[in-house]
């Protein structure tokens, strides 16, 4: 298992800089954002249609030793507003023939959300059974949006050697295991999940528990912490709408990675997925409200590094 980085906290900086900083914190592997919501500041979609690009980007992570371990277009390509929806599906689908080109084999997306119906114009998060209007729209957004679009979409990726793994994220169609695997037996192998366990903390699904569950159905793992605040759950609940630089006030927050959970638990999440099959990348996403992202980068790295320890080629992992 190696520890990487998801890029879009470096946004601001040049490629170059960009992987030197990895470099310096012993990171080699990186995780780009090519649309949608991470942005494309890395990794451009026009590299598609322009060799040189392609090979001057190739050039330059060849000369600073740095693979790919993934590329992420996170977007809403079931979002009702037609123009959005068709932005998105591009966005996903180039994403998927730029992986296809480069050799990465993983495409990090969300799942989408639908509306409430054809005349809808934002989507519309089910969350609960009842009045029994809730599971009628839930019912159609399923069978009448969600399914059309993963069944293809599954097959798209799968025809060009891509996997797609779900981020498990509120306010899309897949935001828990079970959602996730049933998105998987709609959309066939290629498609399964992005395990982020900070996404998971506050729903108060136990992120060890959902590896046990979800198996190799785990494409993917994002880096990132959620601490939870007793103080204010009982005011707030878990679906809490107030920004997330209302510290003081939320029922929870994301934070660096041993912040909201520290080493004991992180070590046995490691050690699940690793039992579980999992050694592929933890790839560092930084959302923390109360760190810079030099502060949280650099915290999570040391941190995540002193945890996955890779012994000499042919040796076992120990964490």
């Amino acid at each position: 298992m190696k520890v990487g980085v998801f890029t879009p906290l470096l946004s601001q900086l040049p490629l170059p800089a960009v992987l030197d900083k990895l470099k310096a914190l012993h990171i080699d592997t990186v995780e780009f954002g090519t649309g949608n919501y991470p942005g494309d500041a890395h990794c451009k979609l026009t590299m598609l249609d322009d060799a040189k690009a392609l090979a001057e980007f190739r050039k330059v992570l060849a000369g600073h030793g740095v693979a790919i371990s993934a590329l992420s277009c996170h977007g809403n390509a079931l979002h009702p507003d037609p123009a959005r929806s068709a932005h998105d599906r591009d966005v996903s689908r180039k994403t998927v023939l730029l992986a296809e080109k480069l050799g990465v084999p993983i495409v990090v997306d969300f799942s989408g959300c639908p509306g409430d119906s054809p005349k809808a114009t934002a989507p519309n998060w089910v969350t609960c059974p009842w009045p029994p209007d809730y599971l009628d729209i839930l019912q159609w957004q399923w069978e009448e949006v969600v399914t059309p679009y993963w069944k293809e979409h599954g097959q798209f990726a799968a025809d060009h050697g891509v996997r797609i793994a779900i981020e498990m994220h509120p306010g899309f169609v897949v935001y828990s295991p079970e959602t996730m695997l049933r998105l998987r037996s709609i959309a066939g192998p290629a498609v399964g999940a992005n395990l982020d366990p900070s996404h998971l903390f506050w729903q108060n699904i136990d992120p060890i528990a959902a590896v046990r569950r979800l198996g190799d159905a785990i494409f993917y793992v994002h880096a990132k912490d959620t601490q939870l605040y007793p103080a204010n759950l009982p005011l707030t609940g878990v679906l809490d709408t107030k920004p997330y630089t209302d510290e003081r006030n939320r029922g929870w927050i994301f934070r660096t990675c041993g912040y909201g959970h520290g080493a004991e638990w992180w070590k046995e999440f490691v050690s699940t997925l690793r039992m579980y099959g999992y050694d592929n990348v933890l790839s560092i996403e930084h959302e923390d409200s109360l760190l810079s992202a030099e502060e949280g980068l650099t915290k999570a790295a040391a941190f995540l590094n002193d945890l996955v320890i890779r012994e000499q080629p042919g040796a076992a992992w120990w964490v």
